[in-house]
C-alpha cells in the first residue's frame, strides 16, 4: 500500500490537497450561511416610540433618490415650532393640513439634513433637532425608502445595516437641499446629522460628494461600520454555532477578515445591495469637521466601534461618550448637554459663530467652549510642521555645504603655501616662467 502511494505520489498529493480545499470550502460556506442569517434576522435594539416626542409638521416635498426611488421629505424652520397643527396628536398618520410656507430664508444659520435611524421616520428628527430649530437652523428630514411615506424598491428589504440604497437616498436629499438653496440665492451651508444607520449613510454621503458639494459639518450619533460590526458579531456568536474549536480559537486574525470579505460578497448577491464600509470612507473624508456621539452603556453597538471611526477621522474631530446612555438614547439621558453640544458644533462649523450662545447658562457656556477648544491646538495644519521640517533640512543642507566649501578653501591655501610650484602648475591663470 505504501509502495503504491509512493509510486503515485503526485496523484496522492493532489487528492490530499483537493480534500483539504473541499473541507475549507465547506467550513466557510457553513459560517457564511450563518452570518447571512444574522444580517437578515438581527432585530433592532429599540424602536423609537411615537410618544416620546411631539410630532410637528413642515413643508412636505417629494423628491427622487439617485437611483430614481420616490421619497418623501419635509423642510422645518424655526417657524415650524410656532405653527404646529398636530403637535398634540403624535399618533396622527393622516396627511398634513398644509404643505406651504416654512421656506428657507437668508436669516437662517444653515440647513441640516437629518438621517433617521432604522425603523423610524422623518418625524423623529424633533427628538434630536428641536434645539437646532430654536437656535435658528433649518432641518430637512426625510423618510428612507420603505419607511414612512417613501416608496419601496421591489426586491429590496431595508435592514439595520447601511447599504448603498440608503446612501442613494441621502444623496438625493442633499441634492434637493442644494437646488433649494441655489434657487433662492442662499449660501450652501449644508450639514448632515445621522442616527445609528443614518449616521453611516451621512458619513458615506459626505465622502462621496466632497469634491462636488462639500458638506461643512457631520454629526454622527451611534455610528458604526457594517464590515467591522459584522466581524465583531462573528467573534461574539461563532462559538455557539461552531463545532470545530480551531475555527474560533487561536486562529490568525486574517481568518475573520477573509470571512467578512466573503460574507459581504455573498450578501450583495443575496440581498440585491452592497454594504459600503464607513471605516474605509473615514480615511477619504477630508476637510470636514465631524462630531461623534455614543452611549457608554450601548450593548448593541459598543462604543469601541465609534472610537475606531474617530481614530480614523481627520481633524477637526470630536468625540463624546455619554455616561449611562444606551443605543440612540444620549438625547434622553443628558438632554441639556446634548442640546448644547449639537447646537455648538453646528454654530461653530456651519454658521461660523462661537459654539456657546448667550441664552445658555454660564456654566454650560463655559463647558461647551472648553469642549470645542480641545482640538484647536491639535487641529493646526500638518503642512506647517512639514514646511518647518523642510526648511530645517534645507538650512542644514546649506550649512553643511558652506562648511565643506570652507574646508576645501583651507586645504587649497595650505597646499599653495607648502608647494608653490605645484600650485602654480595647477592654476590655469598663472603665466609660464621665461627661460634665460
Amino acid at each position: 500500500m505504501l509502495e503504491t502511494l509512493l509510486r503515485h505520489w503526485a496523484t496522492t498529493l493532489l487528492a490530499v490537497l483537493a480534500v483539504g480545499v473541499l473541507g475549507i470550502v465547506a467550513v466557510l460556506s457553513k459560517y457564511v450561511r450563518l452570518m447571512l442569517n444574522i444580517i437578515r434576522d438581527t432585530p433592532p435594539p429599540l424602536l423609537i416610540g411615537p410618544l416620546d416626542f411631539d410630532r410637528i409638521e413642515g413643508r412636505l416635498v417629494n423628491f427622487r433618490a439617485f437611483d430614481g426611488t420616490s421619497l418623501r421629505g419635509m423642510f422645518l424652520t424655526p417657524d415650524s415650532l410656532l405653527t404646529c397643527p398636530t403637535a398634540n396628536e403624535p399618533n396622527n398618520k393622516s396627511e398634513p393640513a398644509y404643505s406651504e410656507g416654512h421656506n428657507l430664508t437668508s436669516d437662517l444659520k444653515g440647513v441640516i439634513v437629518f438621517c433617521h435611524e432604522y425603523g423610524s421616520d422623518m418625524y423623529s428628527c424633533i427628538r434630536y433637532c428641536r434645539p437646532l430649530l430654536e437656535a435658528g437652523f433649518a432641518i430637512f428630514t426625510f423618510d428612507f425608502r420603505s419607511h414612512g411615506k417613501s416608496a419601496s424598491l421591489p426586491g429590496y428589504e431595508p435592514r439595520l445595516w447601511c447599504s448603498d440604497k440608503e446612501v442613494s437616498d441621502c444623496l438625493g436629499a442633499v441634492s434637493l437641499v442644494q437646488a433649494e438653496l441655489e434657487d433662492r440665492g442662499l449660501d450652501l451651508n449644508i450639514g448632515l446629522f445621522g442616527i445609528s444607520r443614518g449616521a453611516g449613510a451621512a458619513i458615506l454621503t459626505a465622502t462621496q460628494i466632497q469634491k462636488f458639494l462639500p458638506v461643512k459639518a457631520v454629526l454622527a450619533d451611534s455610528a458604526f461600520s457594517t464590515d467591522t460590526t459584522l466581524e465583531w458579531s462573528m467573534k461574539k456568536w461563532v462559538h455557539i454555532f461552531a463545532r470545530v474549536r480551531f475555527v474560533y480559537e487561536k486562529h490568525h486574525p486574517a481568518f475573520y477578515s477573509f470571512l467578512r470579505w466573503l460574507l459581504l460578497k455573498f450578501a450583495r448577491r443575496r440581498f440585491n445591495c452592497s454594504f459600503p464600509s464607513v471605516r474605509k470612507s473615514m480615511r477619504k473624508l477630508r476637510n470636514t469637521p465631524i462630531f461623534f456621539i455614543h452611549g457608554q452603556k450601548d450593548s448593541y453597538i459598543q462604543p469601541n466601534h465609534t472610537r475606531a471611526l474617530f481614530a480614523l477621522s481627520q481633524r477637526p474631530r470630536y468625540l463624546w461618550i455619554v455616561p449611562g446612555a444606551k443605543h440612540n438614547q444620549s438625547a434622553i439621558v443628558d438632554p441639556q448637554r446634548y442640546a448644547g453640544r449639537t447646537v455648538g458644533f453646528f454654530r461653530k462649523f456651519l454658521a461660523d459663530q462661537p459654539p456657546q450662545h448667550e441664552t445658555m447658562e454660564p456654566q454650560l457656556q463655559k463647558e461647551i467652549a472648553d469642549f470645542f477648544a480641545r482640538d484647536n491646538k491639535a487641529s493646526r495644519p500638518r503642512t506647517d510642521k512639514t514646511k518647518v521640517k523642510k526648511d530645517d533640512k534645507q538650512t542644514n543642507r546649506t550649512r553643511r555645504g558652506t562648511e565643506r566649501q570652507t574646508k576645501v578653501k583651507a586645504v587649497s591655501s595650505e597646499t599653495r603655501r607648502l608647494c608653490p610650484s605645484t600650485a602654480a602648475a595647477s592654476d590655469p591663470n598663472s603665466q609660464p616662467t621665461s627661460q634665460k
